[in-house]
Formats: structure tokens, sequence, C-alpha cells
């Protein structure tokens, strides 16, 4: 159930009643968009689970996704230090930006932010690749097929590794990633479940 921010917890004052928001990608931590809210706009956000702004151009509520269908499922709300301005962690339905772009900010793309990418690509190709997509015919032949490739890539991965053949080694590096989360997939996990696990690992003392 989605914690709710408290209104009297928040200086409406301060910011003129109209509360600026960050969007923030509740996986990938990308920021998405930035809007503002008056009290109206976050009581629906926080009824609704779906992100509402208030439009200062339009000078109504507007929300997020009424006419795209992109809209934006609310994960968490925090609220920063100075009560007076909001952080809220989404799932969004396709692109955010207008342009369509992923994001309203358009900064060179960071790696983490890549892997997630190609971590929800390779996910909705096992739905609804085409029949002659890669993806679509591995999880098509079955796990087995796929658990057989990744033995595969691990066993070149570490040829090229004692071979001291760093391009290869790259290369190999790269196919056994990609098979691994395909594998994942096939099970309904992804790349989180495995950073997830990580981060628990990484708090034991090794």
């Amino acid at each position: 159930m989605l914690k709710k921010i408290n209104f009297i917890d928040i200086n409406w004052n301060k910011v003129d009643n109209m509360l600026p928001v960050v969007i923030q990608h509740n996986l990938s931590g990308k920021v998405l968009m930035h809007g503002y809210m008056n009290q109206e706009a976050l009581k629906r956000t926080q009824n609704e689970g779906i992100v509402t702004f208030y439009s200062r151009t339009k000078q109504r509520l507007w929300t997020k996704g009424e006419t795209s269908k992109n809209f934006l499922y609310v994960t968490d709300i925090r609220l920063d230090c100075d009560q007076d301005a909001l952080l809220i962690f989404v799932r969004p339905v396709g692109k955010t930006c207008h342009l369509n772009h992923v994001s309203c900010f358009q900064v060179p793309s960071e790696n983490l932010f890549f892997l997630h990418d190609l971590d929800c690509m390779l996910k909705f190709k096992k739905h609804y690749g085409l029949e002659n997509s890669y993806t679509f015919n591995l999880h098509k032949n079955g796990v087995n097929r796929i658990a057989q490739k990744v033995a595969e890539e691990a066993i070149e991965t570490a040829i090229s590794a004692v071979s001291k053949n760093k391009v290869e080694l790259i290369n190999e590096s790269s196919d056994l990633v990609y098979h691994l989360l395909v594998l994942l997939h096939s099970y309904d996990l992804d790349l989180y479940d495995v950073i997830k696990n990580l981060k628990m690992r990484s708090n034991k003392q090794v």
C-alpha cells in the first residue's frame, strides 16, 4: 500500500501552494520529469496512485498520460527536509517525454541505465518479439536451450580469459550477460532480483 504524505507536514505557504515535484524511475533511478502539484493534485495522486500535476499553462489538474496513456504509477513519495518539495518514484508506462523520449531531461545514457533498458527490452521480446527475433525464439525453444547457451558462453568467456584475449573476453562476456538475462526472464526474474541479492550479500561479512 502506498504510504501517503501528511498534508500538514508540507510548507504550502513557502511554495505559494504550488509544490515542485521531481519524478524518478523506481528501478533505474533515472529522473523522468518535473512538475508542480497543488493540494488537490497531490490528493488525487495519492488516492489514485497515478501522478497528477497542476498545469500552470492549462490552469487545471493534469494527469500525466491522460492523452498518450503513458501513465506514471506511483510506488513511493518522499518529502524533502525543508518540507517544500516532493520526490515521487514511479513505474512508467511507455516513454515519459511528449517528444517520445524516456526522460524529459535528455542526458548521455549512463551504463546502469543501459542495463536497465536492455533488461526491459529483452523482457518485452520474450512475449512480443517477432518470429525472426533471436530472443523470442530462444524462449520458444525452452529453458533447456537457454541454459545450454549460458553454459556455452560461460565456457567461451573462460577460454578467452585464459588465452589472455581481451577483445574476445569482452565479446564473450557480453554474450554471457545477454543469455543470462534471457535465462532469468524465462523464470520471470530479472536484473533487479540479482541486484537485490547482491546487496543483501554485501551486508554480510565475507
